[in-house]
């Protein structure tokens, strides 16, 4: 089997998610209030929207005892088509700003569950020094479950291309995770052996180009765990789940090889994709390397799409 990494009682850590601009001052009073807005909003687009469709088919009933469409016909349709269009339009942008205010609902329910950075306090806090209050290894776990299960999905066109950082997407060249991201980050876990964690980026110095990792599950005698490491041994793991009915390109394919976190432990071990998600709420299924099986991979297991990760650096020969 591979190694489990023994855990130590520890809390999450914040996670701000990328939809919150780091001036945001938000609360969830608040947002429900704006989502209570825009759920009336988008049941008014639907009304209108539903009464354009009832039109569209009344025109083409009254078109049927026509043996010719007429002029007239035509520009009726080709106008309410258009309204149907707008009407739509309207209604999916709509949809997204719910999504998004759904998404930052989450993210704050999550920092206050877990005692972490929120919007209001990243910049600082006089008692953020106090060594927080250890949690039990199981309610770890649920959080770091729950957090990939709240992951927004990318709710782009189908035409559209899918953003960095959705599903399989790496980030950008000369990105620069900001601080209470989660990352994959490769440290020393002996003279010459290197392990992949689960991180949360606490700092990131220009200077130096070097990001000061926060373990998530590491107790140190003064709090968490950290770590000084150069880019090279960080990965930006996804702020969107990929929809695998609309964008699927941006899934890892069956077969490939990547790092999933192994399941009930906070590092990342290599493995092939068994099987990919087919709904935005299944999991990927991994078959981690595992000399003690006869073919050297165990039986599949289910991954988030929050916590998979690969680049060409990192894959192995066959």
């Amino acid at each position: 089997m591979p190694r489990k990494r023994q855990s130590q009682t520890g809390s999450g850590g914040g996670n701000v998610a990328a939809i919150i601009p780091p001036s945001g001052n938000y609360s969830i009073p608040t947002l429900l209030r704006e989502m209570h807005s825009l759920i009336h909003q988008l049941q008014d687009e639907r009304t209108r929207g539903a009464n354009t469709l009832v039109n569209v088919r009344k025109t083409h009933d009254r078109m049927k005892s026509e043996q010719r469409v007429s002029m007239y016909f035509k520009q009726k349709l080709r106008g309410l088509y258009t309204s149907a269009q707008a009407d739509a339009k309207i209604e999916s942008d709509l949809i997204r700003k719910a999504l998004d205010k759904i998404a930052l609902i989450n993210v704050l329910k999550n920092n206050k569950k877990q005692g972490g950075r929120t919007p209001s306090n990243q910049a600082g806090h006089p008692d953020d020094n106090r060594k927080p209050a250890p949690v039990r290894k199981s309610v770890l776990m649920s959080i770091l479950q729950q957090e990939a299960a709240d992951l927004p999905t990318w709710a782009g066109k189908s035409s559209e291309s899918p953003p960095p950082l959705c599903g399989c997407i790496p980030a950008e060249s000369g990105y620069v995770a900001t601080p209470g991201d989660k990352v994959a980050a490769k440290v020393k876990v002996g003279a010459d052996e290197d392990q992949w964690i689960l991180g949360e980026v606490a700092s990131h110095s220009a200077f130096s180009n070097k990001y000061e990792i926060e373990d998530i599950d590491g107790e140190g005698k003064h709090g968490k765990e950290r770590y000084q490491l150069p880019c090279r041994r960080i990965t930006p793991l996804p702020k969107y789940k990929a929809n695998p009915s609309t964008h699927s390109q941006a899934l890892y394919q069956k077969h490939q090889q990547v790092y999933a976190l192994y399941p009930q432990t906070t590092c990342f071990y290599f493995g092939v994709v068994h099987t990919r998600p087919t709904t935005v709420d299944e999991e990927y299924l991994v078959s981690f390397e595992d000399a003690s099986y006869e073919h050297g991979y165990s039986p599949p297991l289910p991954v988030p799409q929050r916590y998979i990760f690969t680049t060409k650096a990192y894959q192995r020969k066959k």
